[in-house]
């Protein structure tokens, strides 16, 4: 779901002030991570290897702790490892480096002046030249192959619904804002709000600067939609650009259903080159410009269905999958240079990696532990040179990421990113386990995370944290708010039970039109192996999970009594008004038989309305305002269910806040504060 109250609000800002005024005291004394750390983590992304493969040019983002918001500057390193220095610097946010075919100017996305606009840097002076200056923001921008100029999408505005025309107010009067009407199915958005009328529309623009010029046109998200931009490639001859769109007429009902198209940028002329009920996206031509890279789905309407990698002749022909070979979900195709197979990420077991595909369709491992995150559930991102040079984000489960290299296979780490903070502060260890489910013996994987002090013969509370999608996976990763936990003397167990991906179609799908359900023994199963290795305090359990894991959290504690407090997070309670008021209302043909009204059996018997009255676990349930993935009126009915039997509950409200919890450093802060804080109120004494 991968899913104000004046008084909280006061609450959460009081905790604050307690943490800031006292957390460097107590980090300096314990040596071990605090939730305040969210200010000094730094994480690499989008790595950009130039042409030549001699630099890197990535995004680097922090968090500022005197106006509480997340930044990103562009920063920039030899493949040797040296010259390691900023482009960008200050309060802002800079993003999307690209490089020029030529290696000499580096394009990018930056707000600033105010806005997110596109930016050139010339690579030998320095200076920078702003060369949109766009009402609507662009986004995902592309170098066309002589360089002379740049695609990129952004949102035409368009007229909503027109109802009737309102009489003017008389002259000096102050009238209210006029009603906003809607009309299509996904209106509002989770992180973006009530959406704006128009479509995302694909442009050019001079790399000199200029006015940029429309090219796809028509009553279709072209440029992307509210999930994020289309990413557009170039043919090579530099007339075309490749996007996938979904421009069939019931878009709104068959959301995924996109196809590649091709559209002139000369007169932005139109031409399917696929046709299939389904996904088909990420097109990457070939650098010769005879094949497509793209991947998809036939779509069987299926809780999880793999995505594959598949190939195509220029022109739409010979379309086949290149990936059968591998039962694992594809992204990010990128065509080695000289034009043998093609580069991508994917999940295996927990772990994102980098793999290629050659053109008879034969797959090898190219790197492990692609990842940047702060959290267990992320991933990371790669990009290849001419010289076959991959820059990567790599990290492990004591390191949130750096920036590396592969060379023939040689992986060499090229920063040091948050070396300094992990030295002083050092993260609890994680061990992997295996474990077989009570339901069918099942091999189900998992993770350990260690207090910093660990003494195997001692006793210590567990929390079983659990992840959210469904179908995603929590991996060998970093995760802030585990190790937090960890740091205040908890062991953590995380594990990917049925229905994660990483493991294959049919491991994922062992949930399909079943979730939540068996899913519960895989988790309470991993409980049971984590206290036979004899170091947990079985009278202190605990279960937390966000999303999909606010769903398994609510649903495990409706079938057991063995946890002593719970923290439901971001949840869904009932299944009908879910598919009522969320952002995605699309998933009624995948993760259920039918529209709810058809299928309310179905869906009832999965709300975890259904069995409330079993609860008997002090359960705390946290969404922010701003939630249109999971909204909040469903973590108000578990709240509401729980006090009318009369259960020990706590709601809480967290101001502005979408999916997640994120978007301000100090709600994440005050989300693990309060999660610690509600466990710890618990605890058997």
């Amino acid at each position: 779901m991968t899913f104000k109250a004046r008084t909280v609000a006061a609450v959460v800002a009081a905790t604050l002030i307690f943490v800031s005024s006292h957390a460097l005291q107590a980090q300096e004394a314990s040596h071990k991570l605090t939730a305040m750390d969210e200010f000094q983590l730094q994480l690499p992304t989008d790595p950009q290897i130039s042409p030549d493969g001699k630099k890197i040019a990535y995004v680097r983002r922090f968090n500022d702790p005197m106006t509480d918001k997340r930044y990103s500057n562009l920063w920039i390193i030899n493949t040797d490892g040296t010259d390691h220095r900023p482009l960008t610097i200050g309060n802002r946010g800079d993003t999307s480096p690209r490089w020029s075919p030529d290696g000499l100017r580096l394009a990018y996305l930056s707000d600033a002046d105010g806005k997110q606009q596109i930016y050139i840097r010339w690579m030998d002076t320095g200076q920078t030249a702003r060369i949109t200056n766009l009402e609507q923001s662009p986004d995902a921008i592309a170098w066309s192959p002589d360089g002379k100029m740049l695609s990129f999408s952004a949102l035409v505005l368009g007229k909503g619904p027109h109802l009737a025309d309102l009489p003017a107010p008389p002259s000096g009067a102050k009238w209210a804002d006029p009603p906003t009407a809607y009309d299509r199915l996904v209106y509002r958005f989770n992180g973006t709000g009530y959406l704006k009328p128009g479509y995302m529309q694909i442009f050019v623009v001079d790399s000199e600067g200029g006015a940029p010029r429309q090219v796809t046109n028509g009553n279709f998200p072209n440029g992307g939609n509210e999930f994020g931009p289309n990413h557009a490639s170039w043919t090579p001859d530099g007339k075309y650009l490749i996007v996938s769109v979904n421009r069939h007429p019931e878009s709104d009902h068959e959301y995924l259903d996109t196809e590649v198209y091709e559209f002139s940028v000369a007169d932005g002329s139109v031409r399917p080159l696929t046709n299939r009920k389904g996904p088909d996206n990420s097109p990457a031509v070939s650098p010769n410009g005879k094949l497509i890279a793209y991947t998809g789905f036939d779509d069987r309407y299926q809780g999880h269905q793999t995505t594959k990698l598949y190939l195509m002749n220029r022109d739409g022909s010979g379309s086949h999958s290149l990936s059968d070979k591998l039962d694992r979900d594809i992204q990010d195709p990128q065509w080695a240079p000289d034009n043998s197979g093609v580069y991508f990420r994917y999940d295996d077991q927990g772990d994102s990696k980098i793999g290629f595909v050659s053109l008879d369709g034969t797959p090898k491992k190219i790197a492990d532990h692609l990842a940047s995150t702060t959290g267990a559930g992320g991933s990371g991102t790669f990009s290849l040179s001419r010289t076959g040079m991959i820059a990567l984000t790599y990290g492990r489960p004591d390191n949130p990421g750096d920036i590396a290299i592969s060379n023939m296979g040689a992986m060499k780490v090229l920063t040091a990113l948050n070396q300094e903070l992990l030295a002083q502060e050092k993260p609890g260890h994680v061990d992997e386990i295996s474990f077989e489910s009570s339901k069918d013996n099942r091999k189900i994987q998992g993770w350990i995370v260690h207090p910093p002090d660990f003494d195997p013969s001692k006793k210590y509370p567990l929390v079983l944290q659990i992840h959210g999608g469904p179908f995603s996976d929590y991996g060998d990763r970093f995760d802030l708010e585990m190790q937090v936990l960890a740091a205040r003397g908890y062991v953590v167990l995380y594990t990917n039970p049925r229905g994660s991906t990483s493991y294959g179609e049919e491991f994922a799908n062992l949930i399909h039109h079943a979730y939540p359900g068996d899913d519960f023994y895989d988790l309470n199963s991993g409980v049971d192996a984590v206290i036979a290795k004899g170091y947990i305090d079985t009278n202190n359990l605990f279960v937390t999970g966000g999303s999909g894991g606010g769903v398994l959290t609510c649903w495990t504690i409706e079938h057991t009594e063995r946890f002593r407090a719970a923290a439901s997070l971001y949840p869904v309670i009932n299944w009908y008004s879910f598919a009522l008021t969320s952002d995605i209302p699309f998933i009624t043909k995948y993760w259920f038989p039918g529209l709810p009204w058809d299928n309310t059996d179905n869906y009832m018997r999965r709300s975890l309305t259904n069995l409330v009255s079993k609860v008997k676990t002090p359960t705390l349930v946290m969404t922010g305002e701003a939630d249109y993935r999971t909204p909040i009126s469903e973590a108000e009915q578990f709240y509401e269910a729980l006090k009318l039997l009369n259960v020990d509950t706590v709601l809480v409200r967290v101001p502005e806040e979408p999916h997640g919890i994120g978007r301000r450093p100090s709600h994440h802060i005050a989300k693990m504060l309060y999660v610690a804080g509600w466990f710890e109120q618990h605890k058997s004494k």
